[in-house]
Order: structure tokens, then sequence, then C-alpha cells
């Protein structure tokens, strides 16, 4: 049972959707809570202001929204003295960090399993000024993701995001770069840089998984080709046993810390939404949060 419970769902979602989902959530999440508090979003940024300002008051935070709305989030708890426990229920497109907790993707299912209280700490990433929960990236993917259109996206949902990569992945062009590990420093080419946090990419699990999401540790990948049959193949080798790790196409490496600087300054995607630029230093910050979690992940 929790004293205070505030429930933040993105304004700029679909009314009818909204309604209809608050209606499913809230009988569930008032049987938990001695006060459920909603806020509703406004414009970009309002969710971290909301978290930042009111986190502290609360001993659960629940998200209604996609991960651009829980990236927002994670920037108004990360710093909090004391962060409540914060739980996502899956109201966007991909929903990919919901998925790396094993929350259910149907939104009844999600808010009972909030309703259980099953917590995780979780690894939080850092990149230059920004919390992180599931993924830095740059080249193609933040081509991909700057290509998307919000028409689309409406009517198709998660397609837009697959129709925009393949589209992207043909005209995905190389970059320089140079990578700073803490044990050695490389330099290279790439069509694509993804730092992990998380298991998921538009709705794909990535091929090399965090057994858990407290590792300490971000999957790195470097993608040295352009081309569609590259794209998908990466997407749709689930385990790296499977996946030819001599491949002069891909890289891979566990790290806690990176430094990456691009010859050009480089647009940096953070969890499907584009903030800041090359360079960055992305560092790991260990259970950093509490996540409610599903039962498995």
């Amino acid at each position: 049972m929790y004293e205070r419970v505030l429930l933040l769902y993105n304004g700029n979602a679909g009314q009818r959707e909204i309604e209809r989902h608050l209606e499913t959530i809230t009988g569930v999440l008032a049987a938990k809570a001695d006060e459920l508090t909603l806020k509703r979003t406004k414009r970009k940024g309002h969710a971290e202001e909301i978290c930042r300002e009111h986190g502290e008051d609360a001993d659960l935070v629940c998200i209604l929204g996609g991960d651009g709305t829980v990236h927002e989030c994670i920037n108004g708890l990360a710093e909090l003295k004391d962060p409540p426990i914060a739980a996502i229920l899956p109201g966007g497109t991909c929903n990919d960090f919901s998925r790396s907790l094993g929350i259910p993707q149907n939104m009844k299912q999600a808010a009972e399993t909030i309703a259980e209280g099953k917590t995780e700490k979780v690894d939080i990433l850092k990149a230059n000024d920004r919390w992180v929960s599931n993924f830095v990236g740059l080249g193609l993917i933040t081509d991909a993701s700057q290509n998307i259109d919000d028409q689309l996206k409406g009517t198709f949902g998660r397609l837009s995001y697959y129709l925009s990569a393949f589209k992207t992945a043909r005209e995905a062009k190389l970059f320089g770069y140079s990578l700073k590990l803490p044990d050695r420093k490389i330099t290279d080419q790439a069509v694509m840089i993804l730092a992990a946090n998380g298991n998921y990419i538009g709705t794909n699990q990535l091929p090399a998984l965090h057994e858990n999401l407290n590792d300490g540790q971000m999957n790195f990948f470097v993608l040295r080709e352009a081309g569609l049959s590259l794209l998908r193949n990466f997407l749709q080798n689930k385990d790296l046993n499977e996946w030819d790790r001599n491949n002069p196409a891909f890289d891979f490496l566990e790290t806690d810390e990176v430094e990456i600087e691009t010859e050009e300054p480089m647009k940096l995607d953070m969890d499907g939404e584009v903030y800041e630029e090359t360079p960055v230093k992305i560092k790991v910050y260990r259970e950093h949060l509490t996540f409610i979690r599903g039962e498995e992940h």
C-alpha cells in the first residue's frame, strides 16, 4: 500500500485513448493508494518539471506515456535526494524500456503489475547532462528518428519507425569517430553507434541482452556498413551465440563508461528523442533508480 501515488500522463496523446486508459488504470491504482494524484503534461519538458518539483512528495510515480515521456520523467527524478519508486504504463508507440522491465503491454495488466509492487533497482545512463533510461545513439538511428512522419506515426504506430529506419538505412553515410574507453582508444568509421541500457529498440530485441538491468554495464554496438540486409541482420539476431562476432560489419563491447568524438558534431538520439550533440561522455550509474518490474524481463 502506498501513501501517495502520482500518476503523470502525456497530454499530447489522443484524448479519447487517454480517457479510456485512465478509466482502466485509476480503479486499479486507487485500491493501492491512500492518495492518488493525476497530473497532465502540457508541453515538452513539462513531465521533467513535474517530477523534479513533486517527485519527493510521492512514494510512487506512475508514468503513462511512451519512451519520450519516460525520458523526461527520469531527468526529473534522477537528481532528487530521495527519489520515489517509478512505474511505467506503456502508453506510447514502442514502449521499449517498459518491455525491458517485463511490464505487460496491455494497459490493465500493466496497472495490475504495478499494483503487485515488485521492484528492482536499475542502472541509468548519463550522457553529458541528460539522464537516459534506454539508449543513446548517433548516425543511422538518429537520422531514422528525425525522418519519422508524425502523421504516419499517428496512423500506423510502430510501423512508421520501421519505414523510416529502412529508408534511412539505404541512405546512411559513414562518419569518422573515436572512442575513449577505460582501457583503450578506438578510431574508425561507422554508420551507427548505439549505447544500450535496455534490451529493446523500436520493439525489436537487441542481439546482446542485459540479464539484469543493474549489471553496471552498457551494451555498446558499432555498425560499420549501411544497407537493409545489415540492419535487418542486426535487429533479427537475438543472441550473440547465434551472431557472427567476427563479422567486420559489427563491433560489440560492454563498458561502464565511454567518450565519443566525431569529426563533425553529430546529433544524439536519447530514448527516441534528439538531444545534444557529440562529443559526449556516457557513464553508467548503477542501481540509480527503483522501478516496478514484471515477472519476467
